[in-house]
């Protein structure tokens, strides 16, 4: 038997085998494609939830605080209200605004004609006279009137101890909405007992968020 017959002979005895070692090898190129497919998906998908603002209920901040204080920031919006809208577009959605507020706050989205119950401070504050099939404005919660909000959308900021810091209403844009939350997370406020105070502070403030 010549030498070329030799390896005809090898190759034909051992096919099986090779048929199986090609299967096995392409199933593991593919197995290997799918996992690096997986892995970016998984890092897309943590790359979107990192530009998001970590929202959570007003009792699920309050209860955070008891482990890790940290101040709260709430926005209050009602389902009809236009700016409310606009600030979750436009404001909501910049990344400074996202990581300033995730590294500093507990955030809060509070529906001020919800049905969401709220304790606080001891009190447990509801909205009875909301009429579920009615359409646009709906009675206000309990929680809204003891803020003594004068609008919406309306953001209240708390301190790590959970007492109310201060309520400011309307629209704001990020850079517009800045100086606030630096003030407040810094702790600045304190200082700032006066009209002329504010104002100085207004002044030297100097604004690093964009849009």
């Amino acid at each position: 038997m010549h030498v070329g017959d030799n390896v005809q002979y090898i190759i034909k005895k051992n096919v099986p085998d090779l048929e199986r070692f090609f299967v096995l090898k392409n199933n593991f190129k593919i197995f290997a494609m799918n996992k690096s497919l997986l892995l970016l998906l998984l890092l897309i998908a943590g790359s979107i939830n990192a530009q998001e603002i970590r929202w959570m209920s007003m009792n699920e901040a309050l209860a955070a605080q008891k482990k890790e204080p940290k101040k709260i920031f709430m926005d209050v919006y009602t389902t009809w209200c236009g700016p409310c809208k606009m600030l979750d577009r436009d404001t909501f959605s910049n990344k400074d605004v996202i990581d300033f507020i995730n590294k500093n706050y507990y955030a809060v989205k509070f529906n001020a004609e919800g049905t969401e119950e709220i304790t606080f401070e001891d009190f447990t504050y509801t909205n009875p006279n909301y009429q579920k099939d009615r359409k646009g404005r709906n009675t206000t919660h309990f929680f809204a009137d003891a803020l003594k909000l004068t609008g919406y959308p309306s953001l209240v900021f708390f301190g790590e101890d959970g007492s109310l810091i201060q309520a400011l209403p309307g629209y704001r844009k990020p850079a517009d909405i800045e100086i606030f939350l630096k003030m407040i997370a810094n702790d600045d406020y304190k200082k700032l007992t006066t009209t002329e105070a504010w104002e100085e502070y207004q002044k030297n403030f100097k604004g690093t968020f964009k849009g």
